[in-house]
């Protein structure tokens, strides 16, 4: 071996690459100390043995066979591969590098064989997986900041802050479409706000409405419904979805006696502005209804359909003054000691049979809300007020008028007298004309409650004009001042 043989080895056996040559019969001609380190063999164990039979025994090395045998078989390519190896022991992922082994004999380039180098990235591997894996757990955590975020923005006005918390820690919760749920629907609906708002500037009107909004929604959301529409005056709310509660229907009850309750805060603050006094008429029904992400692409929302939401909109219409009226579903549904007032039977439109619906007086433990009598009393006329009395269908007003008295009256209800029997439930409107036909008062609305003998009937008033609050509180008070 000359010097320069001895340079070159000296530099390969203190390589960090390992390097292996194979001639082209396939056997193993060398390898340096790094090879041996790497690939955990001897060389005294191998050189001059066959690449099959040092390496062919482990499937899990055929990458690393199939590199350095499809060198022995091109004539041209450098191949580059990250392969992995087996030791036996344990698996390594080698960077390996294959060309031809050439000398020059006679001035002509001569192939002698392969060489194989390669380096141990086992730990670099490791590292970039890791890596991989950090950027994977980052993008999921976008992911659910995104998703967290939307649900926040999207149900965080609406919902409680305990039913946010509850949608966030259970991704399955909340899935994009419909799924049927059991839920109980309240819809309520504000009676004289309609007439009031029409004697009002409109940003007026808004700060009423967002007085009377600002009261029911903190409500709706203590008891965990979830707003899903105001509908001018009106509110829908849900329990029992997003998230599933087995007391949907005593939460929805117990939540509308406490609404109910805060209409007096409500009116108290209209009071002091100078406004005039509102009710509110909620109806309550429980059935099985589609709720989910309604909507199209470019506009989502959180919604409910079914024709038990129709139903609870045509119980709540049954509603006089400050009444919650509730399905017997609700009724069975609500599991704690409700007080039944009275009941009614009722045959609402798209229903094919007659139903029995219930006016809430309260609900007993663990909620103990009740609320106070609706009736005021009566007085009776010492004369006979004349009235026009308009039917209204689908709240249109009837052209022609049944001519009739104002019997007995206060501030809330009234029993009239007209020449035809009247629908208990019928919505009307009420003029008061003087002998020259004028009207006196401004308009009166009202619902029949229930039909007496010789066409008299109860009416509760469900709005009442300014002028003609003013004019009824004269009527009374002649009435309370003429000696008895």
């Amino acid at each position: 071996m000359n010097y320069g043989d001895k340079q070159e080895s000296f530099i390969i056996d203190n390589m960090k690459e390992g390097i292996l040559t194979i001639d082209f019969k396939g056997i193993i001609t060398s390898l340096n100390p790094a090879a041996e380190r790497i690939l955990e063999i001897k060389r005294e164990d191998v050189v001059n043995s066959t690449l099959a039979e040092t390496f062919f025994g482990l499937e899990e090395n055929d990458d690393f066979n199939q590199t350095i045998l499809d060198a022995v078989y091109e004539t041209s390519v450098t191949h580059n591969r990250v392969v992995s190896y087996c030791t036996g022991q344990k698996t390594k992922t080698l960077f390996l590098t294959t060309s031809f082994l050439q000398s020059v004999e006679g001035g002509k380039v001569q192939r002698k064989g392969v060489v194989a180098v390669f380096n141990d990235i086992t730990e670099l591997q490791e590292l970039r997986d890791a890596v991989k894996a950090m950027e994977k757990i980052k993008e999921l955590n976008r992911d659910l900041e995104l998703r967290n975020r939307f649900i926040s923005e999207t149900f965080g006005r609406y919902l409680s802050d305990e039913v946010v918390r509850n949608l966030i820690s259970q991704p399955g919760t909340l899935k994009l479409g419909g799924e049927k749920r059991l839920v109980t629907i309240v819809l309520t609906d504000l009676r004289g706000f309609t007439s009031m708002s029409g004697e009002l500037a409109p940003d007026t009107v808004v700060t009423i409405l967002n007085n009377y909004l600002g009261v029911m929604v903190d409500i709706i959301l203590k008891y965990n419904g979830t707003i899903l529409e105001f509908i001018g005056d009106s509110i829908l709310a849900i329990f029992g979805a997003p998230v599933s509660t087995e007391d949907h229907a005593a939460l929805a009850v117990a939540c509308c006696i406490e609404m109910q309750q805060a209409m007096g805060k409500v009116n108290q603050w209209n009071f002091e502005n100078g406004f005039s006094e509102m009710e509110m008429g909620i109806g309550i029904n429980t059935g099985q209804v589609v709720v989910g992400n309604i909507g199209s692409e470019r506009r989502t929302k959180y919604g409910v359909v079914g024709s038990q939401v129709n139903l609870a909109a045509r119980i709540e219409s049954y509603t006089v003054g400050g009444q919650i009226l509730a399905s017997g579903e609700t009724i069975q549904s609500a599991g704690s000691p409700v007080k039944i007032n009275s009941s009614l039977e009722v045959h609402p439109k798209g229903i094919e049979e007659a139903i029995t619906i219930y006016e809430i007086g309260g609900i007993g433990e663990p909620y103990n809300l009740y609320l106070a009598g609706q009736n005021s009393e009566l007085k009776t006329l010492a004369k006979k007020i004349p009235v026009r009395i308009f039917t209204l269908n689908d709240k249109h007003c009837e052209e022609n008028f049944i001519s009739g008295y104002l019997v007995k009256l206060s501030l809330k209800e009234a029993e009239l007298w007209s020449g035809i029997k009247m629908a208990p439930m019928a919505n009307i409107k009420v003029l008061i004309p003087d002998q020259k036909g004028h009207i006196l008062a401004g308009e009166i609305y009202a619902k029949v409650r229930k039909a007496e003998i010789n066409n008299t009937f109860m009416v509760r008033f469900t709005s009442v004009s300014r002028e003609a609050k003013k004019y009824f509180l004269g009527i009374l008070e002649q009435e309370t001042s003429q000696p008895g």
